[in-house]
């Protein structure tokens, strides 16, 4: 864990412990609070999944009118809490992070598709204790990303469409497909990037949670996981990074 992201945990920790302390009748320090809340909500890779409790409540008297009332108990109120810190703080903890999952997380974070980024965040805290739903969910993630960017363009997908097809949609769209293409190395660049999108839907039927599995199925390793989720994110950051430039032209 970098640095950085030590900071924003102990952040992170800090303020949901001064929320737990006024939750259950205690103090806090109040400017410490909003000093914090400030710093994390300007920190693009956490504002979004600050808890919405954090975001709505400037203060830590806003957030007792509202706990209040909302539960009697004092184990509500800190069960409450730990439901809405769990996420964010398992994001923070994921100790199997790449060099990658950052820069991914902050284009994806920029693209401002709810589900897209959940997709992401499931991809990611999956990739170790379930490399099967890993696997299944960094389709998901292209298909999300696939999908949005033909609804942007006003291009119908039909009802049912697999993964190749929809990105062989997109790649046309936005001038990626090799055929539209001279240079030699231009080709064998995008032909490779639709090898990896037929590659991942491949390796979801095969080794994903998405269908039913035999006696003898094979069980994929968290390096096969890794590599479906780190080839899906950088294929996702890579159609997003093309829709942007399109739109500054």
């Amino acid at each position: 864990m970098t640095p950085e992201k030590e900071q924003l945990l102990e952040d992170v920790e800090s303020i949901k412990a001064m929320l737990g302390s006024r939750a259950t009748g205690g103090t806090a320090d109040d400017r410490e609070y909003q000093r914090l809340r400030k710093s994390l909500l300007d920190d693009p890779l956490i504002e979004k999944r600050l808890p919405r409790i954090v975001r709505s409540y400037r203060s830590l008297d806003e957030f007792w009118v509202y706990i209040k009332p909302k539960f009697p108990h004092y184990s509500q109120r800190l069960d409450f809490l730990s439901n809405e810190f769990d996420p964010l703080l398992t994001f923070l903890e994921q100790s199997s992070s790449t060099p990658s999952d950052e820069p991914i997380s902050e284009q994806i974070d920029r693209f401002d598709s709810e589900s897209v980024r959940l997709a992401w965040e499931k991809a990611l805290e999956r990739r170790s204790n379930d490399p099967e739903g890993a696997i299944t969910i960094a389709r998901t993630l292209l298909e999300g990303v696939c999908k949005h960017v033909l609804e942007e363009e006003g291009i119908e997908y039909g009802k049912n469409p697999d993964l190749p097809e929809l990105y062989k949609a997109v790649a046309d769209r936005l001038s990626l497909s090799p055929s539209q293409h001279a240079e030699t190395v231009f080709r064998q660049i995008l032909g490779g990037c639709s090898s990896i999108i037929g590659g991942l839907g491949a390796l979801r039927n095969k080794l994903g949670d998405s269908h039913g599995q035999g006696k003898k199925a094979v069980r994929p390793a968290p390096r096969h996981a890794e590599l479906a989720v780190n080839l899906a994110g950088t294929m996702a950051t890579f159609l997003l990074a093309t829709v942007e430039a399109r739109k500054q032209k």
